[in-house]
C-alpha cells in the first residue's frame, strides 16, 4: 500500500479503492449477490407472521388455545334484514318469507353451512325492525373471499325480491375481504408501481442526463430485490408480513436513491471543479462515502427500534427495513464506484438538451440556498427564534393526539354500501359486527361446574351492562373448548366498546368462569385485540425511544468526535418527528384541511403510526443531517472559518438534498392518496416530515443554531478524547495531490 492510499484510513474510501480497481469483480460479485438472495430466498420460501404471535397478552393466549386445540375457525358471515319504513316488523308475515327466502338461498348455494334463523337464535334487534341470518363458510377461512360471490349473489337475488320494504344486505370476514379486494386491491400495487418512475422522473430534471438518472433507481432496485430474497431467509427466524413488504419498500427506494444520489453528486461536483474522473471518484469515495456509512449506520439503528416492540408486525417492518438500508449502504460505497469507474464520461450520456443549460454558481452551489442562508447568517438569532416558533407551533395540535384501531367506517368511509351496513349492523345490534370472543378452555367442557359458569358469564355479561345479547355459546366437545360471542354495548364507539370489554374482564370473568379451578378463559375479538395492542405498543414506546436516541446521539459522538453536533442532531430531529405529529393530528384527527386529502371524519391517528413514523423518520432525519454536516465539518478542517464553513457546506448539498427530498416528498405522497385512512396517514405523516426536514431544519434552523454556537460546535470535553475516532477525515485536496499513475496501472483509491 503506497503512502497516499495509507492516508485514507476511512471504510469507504477502502471499499470505493477496491471496487474502481477491481471494476468487473465488484460488478460481478453484487450481481452474483442479487441473483444469489433471490434465488435462495425464493426455495427457502417465506413464513408470515401467525395469528397467535401477533400480540402478547389475552389475544395471544386465546389464539394459542384456539391453534393448539387445532380448531379451524370458519369465516362467519351475517344477513342484515331491516325494515325501510320503520313499520314492518320480524313478526309479520312478510318478514318472516323474507327470513325463510334468505336461509334457503344461502345454504342452496353449497358453500356454506351452519345456517341460523334470527328465530331460534334470538337475534331480533330491540326495536323488533331488525334480524340476522348467521352462517359459517365452508373451507379455508383465509381464501373464504375467493367463494362467496355465489352467496352474495343469492343474497342479492332475494334482496330485488323485497325492495320495496327490506333491506338485505351481507356483512363479514369473507365479503369484507371481497369487497375491499374489489375496490382497493389495486391501490398497493399502483402505488409501488409509481414509486419507480416517479424517483426517475425527479432523478432526469436533477441530472438533466439518462444514465445519471438511471444508476441511483438501478441502486435501489437492485437493493430491493435482494431484501426481498434475504426476508425468505431470514422469515424461518423472524416471520415477516405484507405490511413490511410495502414499509421495505417505501425505505428501500427512499435511501437506495438517496445514497446514489449523495455519491454521485459529489463525484460530479469535483468533476465541475477540474478534477479528472479518478481524482473525483476518489475524494467522492472518501468523503460522501464516509456520510454514506455514517448515515447508513444510524438508519439500521434506528430502525432497530422496532424490534424491542415485542409486536410481531413491527419486529418484521423493522427487520425487513434494516436488511434494505444495509444493502443499499453497501451496494452505494462497492458497485457504485466500479460502475462510475466503468462509465466515466459516459455518466453524462443521454443529456437532456432544456435541461442541460442549467447552470449553478461555482461548485454546485445552489442560487435559491445562497440568498437564504445569506440572511438566516446574517440574523441566526432572529432565525432560530422565528424557524422554532414555527415548528413548535405546528407540532402543538400533538399534545391532545388521539390513537385508536380506526373502526371500519373510518378507514374507508362511508362511500361503500358495506361500511353503511357496517353502520346500520351496529346501530340496531350494538357491538354485533365486533363481538367479544372468550375461549374457555377447561380439562373437562361438560363439566357441570364449567356448564353453570358458562350460564353464569352469559346471564351476567347482559345484566352487568356489558352486553345486551344475545351471548352466544358454541361448544367444541373433543378439544375441551367453548367459544362465547359477547356483543359489546357501545358498538363502533372504540371508547364505549374498550368500557365494557373492561367490565367483561374484570367484574363479569371474576365472578363466574374465574371460580372454577383449571379453566381459562381469555378474551379476543376486534376490540380485544385493539386493547390488547395498544397496552403493548405504550409499554414499548419508552425503551423503543431510549434505544434510538442512545444510539443514534453515540453514532453521531464518534463519527463527528463533538458532543454539540450530537446533541443538537438528536435535538432537531425530535423536532423534525414532532412536526410531523402535529400535522397529522391537525389534518386527521381535528380535521384542518382534510378535504384536501380525503381524509374527513376520521377524527384520530391509528394506534401504530406514532412510534412507527418516530423511528422512521428519525433514521431517514439522519440521511440530510449526515450528508449536510459532514460537508460543513470537511469545510471546516480545510481552514474556512465556521461561518464560512457552514455557507460552503448547506450552499452545496443544498441540490443534493432538495433532490432526495423531492423523490421522498413524491413516493410517500403516492401513499397518500390511497384510499385506506391508515395508510394515507402514513403518506402524509412522511411526506410532511421530509419536507420540513429538509427545507425549515436543514436550510434554516441547522445553520443558524450552529452560526450561533461558532467553535463551541466541534466541543469535545477532554474526558471524552478517549472515545475510539471514527472520523477518517480525508481533505479532497491530499486526494488531489496523489502522485498520478502509469497508463497500465490500476486506479487506486
Amino acid at each position: 500500500m503506497d503512502s497516499g492510499e495509507s492516508r485514507v484510513r476511512g471504510i469507504a474510501a477502502r471499499a470505493g479503492g477496491w471496487s474502481a480497481r477491481h471494476r468487473w469483480a465488484a460488478v460481478g460479485i453484487w450481481v452474483l449477490f442479487v441473483v444469489l438472495a433471490m434465488g435462495l430466498g425464493s426455495a427457502a420460501g417465506r413464513v408470515d407472521v401467525d395469528d397467535s404471535d401477533q400480540l402478547k397478552g389475552e389475544t395471544h393466549t386465546a389464539a394459542q388455545i384456539i391453534k393448539d386445540a387445532g380448531i379451524e375457525e370458519p369465516a362467519s358471515e351475517t344477513v342484515l334484514l331491516q325494515a325501510k319504513d320503520g313499520r314492518l316488523r320480524a313478526t309479520d308475515a312478510e318478514f318472516r318469507s323474507a327470513v325463510d327466502a334468505v336461509v334457503k338461498a344461502v345454504d342452496g348455494t353449497g358453500r356454506v353451512t351452519d345456517v341460523t334463523s334470527p328465530y331460534t337464535t334470538h337475534t331480533i334487534s330491540k326495536d323488533g325492525h331488525s334480524a340476522l341470518v348467521q352462517f359459517d363458510m365452508r373451507g379455508d377461512a383465509d381464501t373464504a373471499g375467493d367463494r362467496v360471490e355465489p352467496v352474495l349473489k343469492a343474497v342479492e337475488g332475494v334482496q330485488k325480491e323485497h325492495a320495496g320494504t327490506l333491506r338485505i344486505e351481507e356483512i363479514g370476514g369473507a365479503s369484507m375481504t371481497k369487497t375491499f379486494s374489489d375496490a382497493f386491491g389495486d391501490d398497493f400495487q399502483k402505488a409501488e408501481y409509481s414509486a419507480v418512475p416517479v424517483a426517475l422522473g425527479i432523478l432526469l430534471i436533477a441530472f438533466g442526463a439518462l444514465v445519471a438518472a438511471l444508476l441511483p433507481v438501478a441502486l435501489a432496485i437492485t437493493a430491493i430485490m435482494a431484501t426481498m430474497g434475504l426476508m425468505g431467509l431470514v422469515s424461518h427466524l423472524q416471520p415477516m408480513s405484507d405490511t413490511a413488504n410495502s414499509v421495505m419498500l417505501l425505505v428501500g427506494m427512499a435511501v437506495g436513491v438517496d445514497y446514489c444520489l449523495f455519491y454521485l453528486r459529489r463525484e460530479r461536483e469535483e468533476r465541475a471543479a477540474g478534477r479528472d474522473a479518478r481524482t473525483a471518484l476518489r475524494i467522492a469515495a472518501a468523503t460522501s462515502g464516509r456520510a454514506i456509512v455514517v448515515s447508513g449506520v444510524t438508519v439500521c439503528v434506528a430502525m432497530a427500534g422496532m424490534l424491542f416492540t415485542g409486536l410481531a408486525t413491527f419486529e418484521a417492518m423493522g427487520l425487513a427495513s434494516l436488511m434494505v438500508v444495509a444493502v443499499a449502504m453497501v451496494g452505494s460505497v462497492t458497485v457504485l464506484p466500479a460502475v462510475l469507474s466503468l462509465l466515466g464520461e459516459r455518466v453524462e450520456k443521454g443529456r437532456l438538451p432544456f435541461l442541460s443549460r442549467r447552470r449553478r454558481k461555482g461548485n454546485g452551489e445552489s442560487r435559491f440556498w445562497s440568498a437564504v442562508l445569506k440572511g438566516v447568517l446574517a440574523r441566526p438569532a432572529v432565525s432560530v427564534v422565528v424557524a422554532l416558533g414555527a415548528l413548535l407551533a405546528v407540532a402543538a395540535p400533538a399534545l391532545g393526539m388521539k390513537t385508536q384501531q380506526l373502526t371500519l367506517d373510518q378507514e374507508f368511509g362511508d362511500s361503500l354500501p358495506l361500511v353503511q351496513t357496517y353502520n346500520r349492523l351496529n346501530d340496531a345490534f350494538p357491538g354485533g359486527s365486533e363481538p367479544a370472543q372468550v375461549v374457555v378452555k377447561a380439562k373437562d367442557i361438560d363439566a357441570p361446574e364449567v356448564k353453570a359458569a358458562l350460564a353464569d358469564f352469559r346471564d351476567l355479561a347482559i345484566s352487568s351492562g356489558a352486553s345486551r345479547g344475545p351471548v352466544d355459546i358454541k361448544v367444541h366437545e373433543k378439544q375441551n373448548v367453548a367459544f362465547v360471542s359477547v356483543p359489546l354495548v357501545g358498538g363502533s364507539d372504540q371508547d364505549k366498546a374498550g368500557a365494557s370489554l373492561e367490565k367483561l374482564r374484570d367484574d363479569v370473568r371474576p365472578a363466574t368462569l374465574g371460580k372454577v379451578a383449571d379453566v381459562q378463559a381469555p378474551i379476543t375479538g376486534q376490540v380485544a385485540g385493539s386493547h390488547d395492542f395498544n397496552d403493548q405498543l405504550v409499554g414499548s414506546v419508552v425503551p423503543v425511544f431510549a434505544f434510538v436516541v442512545v444510539f443514534a446521539f453515540a453514532l453521531m459522538l464518534l463519527s463527528f468526535r463533538s458532543l454539540t453536533i450530537a446533541i443538537t442532531s438528536i435535538v432537531l430531529n425530535l423536532l423534525s418527528v414532532g412536526a410531523a405529529y402535529g400535522i397529522l393530528v391537525a389534518v386527521f384527527q381535528h380535521g384542518w384541511g382534510a378535504s384536501l386529502v380525503g381524509a374527513e371524519g376520521v377524527g384520530a391517528i391509528i394506534t401504530w403510526l406514532p412510534l412507527f413514523l418516530f423511528v422512521i423518520l428519525f433514521g431517514l432525519s439522519m440521511d440530510y443531517h449526515v450528508f449536510v454536516v459532514s460537508r460543513i465539518r470537511e469545510a471546516r478542517l480545510r481552514g474556512r472559518s465556521t461561518k464560512d464553513a457552514i455557507t460552503h457546506g448547506v450552499v452545496t448539498t443544498a441540490g443534493v438534498v432538495t433532490s432526495a427530498a423531492v423523490i421522498m416528498v413524491a413516493v410517500f405522497a403516492i401513499f397518500g392518496t390511497l384510499s385506506m385512512q391508515s395508510m394515507k396517514q402514513m403518506g402524509v405523516g412522511l411526506a410532511a416530515a421530509v419536507l420540513i426536514d429538509a427545507t425549515v431544519i436543514r436550510g434554516v434552523l441547522l445553520p443558524a443554531v450552529m452560526a450561533l454556537l461558532g467553535e463551541r460546535n466541534w466541543y469535545l470535553p477532554k474526558w471524552l478524547h478517549r472515545l475510539p475516532d471514527l472520523t477518517h477525515d480525508e481533505a479532497p485536496e491530499a486526494i488531489a495531490a496523489e502522485p498520478a499513475r502509469g497508463e497500465g496501472e490500476p486506479l487506486r483509491v
